[in-house]
């Protein structure tokens, strides 16, 4: 099942990815969830100075048949476009380099240093390693074994 759900979301990638970047925006995430009896299709899109609701409409219309088209969902679903927010997630390594020197949240496949979960400041990354600093100790994490990354957003009063 889990790689049907794959299958979907690399085919969807695939298309939608050089449409998207011909229309300005990046594609920066894509969920594909069964949700209070309903399948959704979320696209996380982004661009230089934000999205607006009327950017997400037309990524909407533009890209809703197409998929269509191409099969790749065999039932009835709902196509869902938005902003990746404030605690945007860290998937490639693109995302890392813009991350640098801000706190971000990290969860890995299985346990590093005896702990699943970290918190910190983003400082490096070099040769697969993300070099975090979690309250004052520089913890090095195998980008490989990251199962979740994403910003953590900080307001200042």
């Amino acid at each position: 099942m889990k790689d049907r759900y794959q299958r979907v979301i690399r085919g969807v990638a695939d298309l939608v990815d050089p449409i998207l970047e011909g229309m300005g925006f990046e594609l920066v995430d894509i969920e594909y969830v069964a949700q209070q009896g309903r399948w959704v299709l979320r696209l996380f899109i982004d661009k230089e100075g934000g999205v607006t609701i009327d950017d997400c409409a037309s990524v909407s219309g533009e890209l809703g048949d197409l998929i269509d088209v191409r099969s790749y969902i065999d039932h009835s679903y709902v196509l869902e476009v938005s902003s990746p927010g404030l605690d945007r997630p860290i998937k490639k390594e693109k995302d890392i380099l813009v991350s640098m020197g801000k706190r971000i949240k990290v969860k890995m496949a299985a346990p590093a240093k005896g702990r699943r979960n970290y918190t910190g400041f983003l400082r490096d990354f070099r040769e697969g390693m993300l070099y975090v600093d979690v309250d004052g100790e520089l913890v090095a994490l195998d980008w490989r074994q990251v199962d979740k990354a994403n910003l953590v957003y900080e307001f200042n009063p």
